[in-house]
């Protein structure tokens, strides 16, 4: 149990390293994206083929995942963006606005009722962005796009849900990665004719972080996470995924000291939304809470 924690907690701090790395490589949003998807899934197929956990499926079910995977593709590429056009800690902190993107659309989709409290702790979230956004207008587009990355992060693994019902998480994760980096290889042309860039290959120095951010920051990632969910629920692991922007946001500070970059604002709106998640993942924790009968 011990080291299925340890791997949880690695896997979640790796997951907020993503952040760091789409600021030290220096290729446009769509291209970073790109290459993530391009160099992760010639490493998954291999190695869950070799596995033996990728199921066969029609080409129906290929398309419906391969349709959810240009949402992830989407959701990187104004990521990043969020990133370049502001930086790591205004973009997580965007993303963190995903609860209240969560509450209204998940009961639409779902079909089931609204929680008045989810959407309540969201609304905080979001004004904690918007006291951001009012006092630092500097920042106005990176916070567009990083609410966006947080709607369309929202839509993700509510869709996901219904497919891993059916279907194997590898064959799900592949699939949507094939079906996003297929997405944006038709879309590149017109993507660069609109946002061109000299800056079409990577150096050496980005590809060394573009193979960390598909090896490590995806593959591994998704490897440890796996392993931790054998000994761990899948509701601890998901309450634990709400460190991750806390991890990003610490390490910009130390990394790149964008503390001092920051308004007495950013802090005022970051603490209202860690609030907002602690309070919304004590409700989740004490909803899910069991009774441990000892023997």
């Amino acid at each position: 149990m011990r080291k299925a924690f340890i791997q949880l907690h690695t896997a979640v701090f790796i997951a907020g390293f993503t952040a760091i790395l789409g600021r030290l490589i220096t290729l446009n949003e769509g291209l970073l994206v790109w290459y993530r998807l391009l160099f992760t899934i010639i490493t998954m197929w291999p190695l869950f083929a070799f596995q033996k956990k990728l199921q066969r499926i029609s080409f129906k079910e290929m398309m419906k995942i391969g349709g959810v995977g240009v949402i992830a593709a989407l959701h990187w590429a104004t990521f990043y963006a969020s990133i370049k056009y502001s930086n790591v800690s205004v973009a997580l902190v965007c993303f963190s606005s995903i609860g209240f993107f969560t509450a209204i659309f998940e009961p639409i989709i779902t079909r089931s009722k609204f929680k008045i409290i989810e959407i309540l702790l969201g609304l905080i979230a979001v004004v904690g962005i918007s006291l951001i956004f009012h006092f630092d207008p500097s920042f106005k587009v990176g916070i567009i796009l990083g609410i966006i990355t947080a709607m369309l992060g929202s839509l993700f693994p509510i869709l996901n849900r219904g497919l891993l019902k059916t279907h194997s998480t590898e064959t799900v994760t592949v699939y949507e990665l094939t079906g996003g980096f297929v997405f944006l290889t038709l879309v590149m042309p017109f993507y660069l004719n609109v946002f061109p860039t000299d800056n079409l290959i990577p150096g050496w120095q980005d590809l060394i972080w573009l193979l960390i951010l598909a090896w490590v920051c995806t593959v591994l990632a998704f490897q440890m996470s796996m392993e931790a969910l054998k000994k761990i629920s899948a509701f601890t692991v998901n309450l634990t995924y709400n460190l991750e922007p806390i991890y990003g946001i610490s390490l910009a500070f130390i990394m790149f000291r964008e503390d001092k970059m920051l308004t007495n604002a950013f802090y005022v709106g970051l603490a209202l939304i860690v609030c907002s998640v602690l309070f919304q993942s004590f409700l989740v924790y004490r909803s899910n809470r069991k009774p441990v009968y000892r023997k």
